[in-house]
This record gives structure tokens, C-alpha cells and sequence, in this order.
């Protein structure tokens, strides 16, 4: 029985996943954020829908927690310490205070609205703030995905602070929910102090914990001789779990220590560098996935419909009122931040995840109106992923803030790839047909211009560096570099006079050569 049981859930999970799969590609079609269509299927599937009963709060959780781990991680990784570093400032600034104005100005409307409510009858001004708490942060998982899926280029360093500030705020939320929860059990009287002292020890701990742990990972990782080189990725997956584990037993907040961890590792020279970078890009999606379906099926659709409109009010306030109040104020500061900027940081407070996660805290340890708090936080992620998620790119090309993309050129079966900013030549591949032999079958003999050349060539998975004299086979594949892009096009015009092939010039030369290049 256990074994049938088994096997009905694996079947059950991949077609799950792969109905979130296809719904991520109609995503890019449609312009609507993966993550929230990944929430879609979840709640067709769930209770109210295709009758898949999935109500553990503790499993919830603990899937949610791993998964925010395993996303922070990969988001440090990717993010270069040149592009922060300027923004650091700004980012610190409304990850803390950024956070506390939201909620508490938030909180206290949250309390006027509900109390002319009939859901919201009976929730008090802590309860109010809690919920509020629940939301005050970015979500990480949202602002790294619909950034970097959609491709959008942002002036004046604005991505890489909206990323700083989500991967590194939700230690102050999640010391204001733990707090307001810990207030509302006890029925005490708010103890701002010793929630402020709390607050700085786990945001000290978890920088200094990430920092010197990142470090000895690097160490580690170069030193550590293991033999098969697949296996360098797991080991860098062990030092994330390792790094987020280790600071919640120092006291510290593992969220914000892993993000520094990954920021200080993908900003270091490791081996296998490449490869466990792609690692954690799949890694992180697939975890994005597994999390978004999993609160889908926690939510009971039917239970959203009484408290759609008190949510719908909340989510607009939050959306033109708190958020933007929060953003300028944490901005006073900085006088020369135009004002577009902050209008835009105001208009990216994505909700996604890490709301309704802290929002699963509240009915993990049984708190009075947990559902009314986990319901209208799941209502609001749903609208502010679907205004704010849908329009991050009209908006930026509205305020003028949208800039051309840097190109960058991937040459698959070598496995690199090369920006504007890192190289100013171009390299592509070709491969090597019958019609290109004709003329000889040395590298010399390719009528290549004097501003190219072939690198590495890549015989039957192996590879080795050519000279003149190096005799090409059929199917070899070839890395080229050149000056610029006017120089690729003088290799092309050159191979394709050299191929005996009558027509148009271009659409012979797609059946000659293969070009890589991914935008």
C-alpha cells in the first residue's frame, strides 16, 4: 500500500512540474511572472480544485525555508561586488528602516480597514502589525526571477540594488513577525528594546557568519582535491546548507548569511566555477518551482473570496502608499538619487514567497486569526505579482530608467561566454561540413580574415588548441574570436565564397555554419 501510495505521488508531482514547466514557458509569451502562473497550478490542483489535499503547515515551511536558502545562495552568486558596492548604502538602509516603515505604517491601516470589516472582526493592532510584518519585505525569489527572465536593464545601478535589498531584508521581517507573535501569545506589552537588540545581533551575526564562512569555502573548495569533478557543485550545495544551519545555531539569521556567503563566493576564484554556477541556476528554479506549487496547494481559493475586498484596499495602499512613503523616506539620505529612481524602487516591492512563508509562522504556532492573516497575505503576493511583476518592464521604459541591453555571446559547446563589459571581441563556433574541406583540409586553408582566429577546436568531446598546420575533420567545431562584429561578418562573406553552393549567399551559410549567440 505504502509502495502504491509512493508511486501515486511521484506520478501526481511530475505532472505537477510539468504542467509548471509549460506554464513557464506561456509565461515569457505572455508576460506574465512565472512564479505567479507556478501559484496558478498549485491552487487548480489543490483542495477546491482537482482535490489534492495537502494541509501540513510543518512541511510547508520546511520547503519554503530550503528553498529560500537555496535562492538566496544562487542570487549572491550571481551578483558582482562592483555593482553593489555603490548601492550598498542605499540597500542597507531599506532593508532595515525600509522594512519597519512599511510596517508599521501598513500595520496601522491594516488595523482602521479591518476594523470595519466583518473578517476582521475582533483583530486587534498587534495582530494588525503582525500581518503587516508579514509583508514589509521584497520577496527574493520574485525580484531575481522577473529581473533576470525578463532580460530588463536598469540606469543608475537599480538592479543590483533592488536584488541587494531583497536578499537582504527579510531578516528585519522576520525578526518583527517572530517579535509581534512572540507579544500576541504572551498578551505582554511591546518590548522595543529587546526586539532592536535581537534584530542587530542576528543582522551582525549573520554578516560576520557569511563572510568567514564564504571564505573557507573558497579555501576549501580550491584545496579539496575530490577526484570527480561532478561533485564540485554538491560540495558548494553543502557549504549553502552547511553556512545557513551552522548561523541559526550562532544566533544568527541564515537568510542574510547565506546571501553574503554566496556573494562572497561567486566573487572569488573557485574551481569549477562555471559549472556549479549553472548548477545553482537550475537548482534555484527548480526549488522556485517545487516552493510556489507548494503554497498554491496550501490555499484554499474559496476561503480568498471574503476577504478579497479588505485585501484588494490593502494591497493598493501598500502598492501606492506605504511602499513609496517607506522608499522616500529611507532615501532622504542620498539627495542625489533622482526622483525617478526612488519612484521605481517604490514600484518594485514585489510580494511573492517569502510573505506567505512568514505568513505559514502565525499557523504553525497557532496564533488567533493565523488564517485571516495567511489568507489576506496570499491575496496581496497574488495582486502585487500580478500589477507590479507584469509591469517592471513598461514601467522602467516609462520613467525613462530602461537601457539598451549589454550583449552577450554564448558559445554552447564551449562553455563560455563573454560580455561587453568582460571582452571586446566576438567569438562564435563553426562547424565543419564536407563543403568547407574543399578547398583543403588544414586550418590554413580556411579562408579566414586577418582579425580571426580559431582558438580551440572540439574533436569527438575533447579539446585542444590548433595551429596552422592542424588537420580538420568533418564535425570538428571550431572556436573563433574576432575584433568586432564587422570582422565576424568578413569571416562569414569569406567561408561562403569559399563553398561551392549556388543561391542565397545567407541561407547557405546556415547550413555551413553554426552561430551561438545568445542575447
Amino acid at each position: 500500500m505504502l509502495n502504491v501510495q509512493l508511486e501515486i505521488s511521484l506520478f501526481v508531482f511530475s505532472i505537477l512540474f510539468f504542467v509548471s514547466i509549460l506554464a513557464g514557458k506561456a509565461s515569457s509569451r505572455f508576460g506574465v511572472p512565472a512564479l505567479l502562473l507556478f501559484l496558478g497550478v498549485g491552487m487548480l490542483f489543490g483542495s477546491d480544485g482537482f482535490g489534492i489535499q495537502f494541509e501540513n503547515i510543518k512541511i510547508a515551511q520546511t520547503i519554503g525555508t530550503i528553498a529560500l536558502c537555496i535562492i538566496l545562495f544562487s542570487g549572491g552568486m550571481d551578483t558582482q561586488l562592483s555593482e553593489i558596492r555603490p548601492v550598498a548604502a542605499q540597500g542597507v538602509i531599506l532593508a532595515t528602516v525600509g522594512v519597519f516603515l512599511t510596517a508599521i505604517i501598513t500595520g496601522l491601516f491594516i488595523w482602521w480597514i479591518l476594523g470595519r470589516t466583518t473578517a476582521g472582526t475582533g483583530v486587534g493592532l498587534m495582530t494588525s502589525l503582525l500581518m503587516a510584518s508579514t509583508m514589509a519585505s521584497t520577496d527574493s525569489a520574485s525580484v531575481f526571477s522577473i529581473l533576470r527572465s525578463k532580460g530588463l536593464n536598469l540606469k543608475n545601478n537599480l538592479r543590483p540594488l533592488l536584488e541587494l535589498e531583497s536578499g537582504s531584508n527579510d531578516p528585519m521581517a522576520y525578526v518583527m513577525v517572530v517579535t509581534f507573535m512572540s507579544l500576541i501569545k504572551a498578551g505582554a506589552e511591546p518590548n522595543f528594546l529587546m526586539a532592536l537588540g535581537v534584530l542587530l545581533s542576528q543582522l551582525i551575526i549573520g554578516v560576520v557568519a557569511g563572510y568567514l564562512l564564504g571564505k573557507l569555502a573558497v579555501r576549501v573548495i580550491n584545496n579539496f582535491k575530490i577526484g570527480n569533478d561532478s561533485l564540485y557543485p554538491i560540495l558548494v550545495f553543502t557549504f549553502c546548507i552547511f553556512i545557513f544551519s551552522s548561523t541559526y545555531f550562532l544566533k544568527g539569521n541564515g537568510f542574510l548569511a547565506v546571501y553574503i556567503a554566496g556573494l562572497v563566493i561567486g566573487n572569488s576564484k573557485f574551481v569549477h566555477k562555471r559549472s556549479s554556477l549553472n548548477f545553482f541556476d537550475g537548482l534555484a528554479w527548480m526549488f522556485q518551482l517545487i516552493m510556489f506549487l507548494t503554497l498554491g496547494l496550501l490555499v484554499n481559493p474559496t476561503e480568498l473570496i471574503p476577504i478579497a475586498i479588505p485585501g484588494l484596499i490593502i494591497s493598493v495602499v501598500m502598492i501606492l502608499i506605504s511602499r513609496p512613503v517607506s522608499v522616500f523616506i529611507s532615501m532622504l539620505p542620498f539627495k542625489k538619487m533622482p526622483f525617478m529612481d526612488k519612484a521605481y524602487v517604490s514600484w518594485v516591492g514585489l510580494r511573492g514567497a517569502v510573505p506567505i512563508i512568514f505568513a505559514i509562522f502565525p499557523l504553525a504556532e497557532g496564533v488567533p486569526h493565523a488564517r485571516l492573516i495567511f489568507n489576506i497575505v496570499f491575496f496581496c503576493t497574488l495582486v502585487s505579482l500580478l500589477v507590479q511583476g507584469t509591469s517592471l518592464g513598461i514601467m522602467a521604459k516609462w520613467m525613462g530608467l530602461a537601457e539598451k541591453p549589454k550583449r552577450s555571446f554564448r558559445v554552447k559547446d564551449f562553455d563560455l561566454e563573454f560580455s561587453d563589459d568582460a571582452i571586446k571581441s566576438v567569438t562564435t563556433e563553426i562547424l565543419i561540413t564536407d563543403q568547407l574541406l574543399e578547398r583543403g583540409n588544414h586550418l590554413m586553408d580556411l579562408a579566414l580574415p586577418e582579425k580571426t582566429l580559431v582558438v580551440m577546436v572540439k574533436r569527438a568531446g575533447k579539446f585542444f588548441v590548433p595551429t596552422g598546420s592542424t588537420t580538420l575533420l568533418k564535425d570538428d567545431k571550431l572556436l573563433l574570436i574576432t575584433d568586432n562584429e564587422e570582422a565576424l561578418e568578413e569571416t562569414y562573406k569569406n567561408l561562403g565564397r569559399g563553398c561551392p553552393i549556388k543561391g542565397n549567399l545567407f541561407f547557405n551559410l546556415s547550413k555551413l555554419i553554426r552561430i551561438d549567440f545568445d542575447f
